[in-house]
């Protein structure tokens, strides 16, 4: 089973790559649930999964299910920055600056060197403060 199931995860990762993502989705989807029925997955690769499974959504523009997703990926392996941050990106596209901002913050704590989080997180104070002089 646990062999199969690499399998499942190293196919969904190669149709990522090649932005099959209609095909990585169903590939990722069939891992998430075989991991989560065996309960035997490595936590790192569930979250991998789940967090690429999120980027696809996210760019056919379900921020919700991504959100989810990346949530998921983090439940998974807490000590993985990159859902956070993808997780801040769709948290500030929706205007939430204040999740934005903590989860880029987490992003940073974990990886202080992740640059596109430094970046993310300071354009996020800054639009967070226009808002707040704007009077929104």
């Amino acid at each position: 089973m646990e062999e199969n199931n690499s399998k499942t995860l190293e196919r969904a990762n190669a149709e990522f790559k090649r932005q099959n993502f209609k095909q990585a989705e169903e590939l990722y989807t069939k891992f998430i649930s075989s991991c989560v029925q065996s309960r035997v997955c490595e936590a790192t690769s569930l979250s991998t999964a789940y967090n690429n499974r999120g980027q696809i959504r996210y760019l056919r523009v379900d921020f919700d299910e991504a959100v989810e997703d990346y949530t998921s990926a983090i439940q998974a392996d807490s000590q993985f920055e990159i859902p956070f941050y993808n997780r801040g990106l769709v948290r500030y596209r929706l205007g939430f600056f204040e999740d934005a901002k903590s989860d880029f913050q987490q992003a940073l704590k974990l990886n202080p060197d992740f640059e596109d989080a430094k970046v993310s997180l300071q354009q996020t104070l800054l639009d967070q403060q226009h808002k707040i002089n704007r009077g929104y």
